[in-house]
């Protein structure tokens, strides 16, 4: 995994410099302008930005307790510390590291890592869900004006709300009859591919293992409330920053349509997260979305890009590592245990997938 994860930085670190000397030769682009967006940014707007930001870490340490509480029942705010510390790893790690926060839990709480893999995994499907379901909506209630290319990004809208929906259904199925829909899947990619049909067998067989969580409709609206909250709070926040940024008439007239379009570019750019690299790259990613799309300056969408970054990303790094000091957790040493449990997990079911 280390050298793989070598390799890759390395090839997103050469693309990364020839687009840096690519970008210089067809943008100028004037530091001292880029300057003056952030020191004369509305920080106080930025400060409320951060503080929607800690309180969906809030959420989520609920959202957990509240997801594992018929296995083992614990203080709805005992987890922050796991929440905190494990997005501060994957900021710094990169996603390498997202099962830090399962792992840690399943340590605090004494329970099995697979029973807090499987919270993850719906934690993760509630997070896709919500935010898809809040990008749809804004996008769909926006008026035509307050869009980027409002044609293409209402189609979008629209096929956002039907993937949403057919999703949700198909997590339905696999709650009820996963073990069915594997042994489907499995024969009928069988004839293509007996790897692929067995991996993808695995994985419904997991998510099934995950949805067990959920047992009731109260449950499920718990569940899709605190997320909801949750993503509008995230939402909140890219709509403050953005806004943040009154030098440039195209920020300070942010609408929520552009701004939840910067929160799935964004969204997009981190899920290949690399350490130090890949905050160059998202941030590349969001400045240039920025300047094409919305017409903000290269300057103003850098300075803006960067501070997103910094208020929804790493905004949690200093207190996530002064966590870690108190609770005596090394991010890069719990990184490795995480990733050597979840893959003696990975060993432990292959038999039983089989039988």
């Amino acid at each position: 995994m280390k050298k793989k994860q070598l390799i890759l930085s390395g090839i997103v670190a050469i693309v990364l410099i020839a687009l840096i000397f690519w970008v210089r030769q067809k943008i100028s682009f004037d530091f001292g302008v880029f300057r003056t967006q952030l020191l004369q940014a509305d920080w106080s707007r930025i400060g409320w930005a951060l503080a929607c930001i800690y309180a969906g870490y809030v959420l989520r340490s609920v959202r957990w307790a509240l997801l594992m509480r018929h296995n083992r029942k614990v203080g709805l705010l005992s987890l922050l510390g796991t929440q905190v510390i494990g997005f501060t790893s994957v900021a710094l790690i990169g996603r390498v590291a997202d099962l830090v926060r399962p792992y840690l839990v399943a340590k605090k709480t004494q329970t099995a890592i697979s029973a807090q893999i499987a919270v993850y995994v719906v934690e993760r499907l509630s997070d896709a869900g919500a935010m898809a379901l809040i990008f749809s909506a804004i996008i769909l209630l926006s008026p035509p004006a307050a869009l980027v290319h409002p044609e293409i990004v209402r189609k979008a809208g629209y096929w956002g709300l039907a993937a949403t929906m057919a999703g949700a259904l198909f997590l339905v199925a696999i709650r009820f009859a996963g073990g069915v829909l594997a042994s489907i899947f499995e024969r009928g990619l069988g004839v293509v591919s007996q790897k692929l049909a067995q991996g993808i067998g695995d994985k419904i067989r997991t998510f099934q293992t995950g949805l067990d969580t959920i047992r009731s409709f109260a449950d499920f609206a718990m569940l899709t409330s605190l997320s909801i909250v949750m993503w509008l709070l995230i939402a909140g926040a890219y709509l403050l920053t953005t806004l943040a940024f009154v030098n440039s008439p195209q920020l300070a007239a942010m609408t929520p349509g552009k701004s939840v379009l910067l929160m799935a570019v964004s969204g997009g750019a981190s899920t290949m997260q690399l350490p130090i690299i890949g905050w160059f790259t998202q941030i590349g990613i969001v400045a240039a979305t920025m300047h094409t799309a919305i017409g903000a300056s290269a300057e103003a969408s850098t300075a803006c890009a960067a501070t997103l970054l910094l208020v929804t990303f790493l905004g949690i790094v200093p207190v996530g590592l002064i966590w870690a000091q108190l609770e005596k957790v090394n991010l890069r040493s719990v990184t490795e245990e995480s990733e050597h449990a979840g893959e003696e997990l990975k060993v432990q079911e292959a038999p039983d997938a089989t039988q």
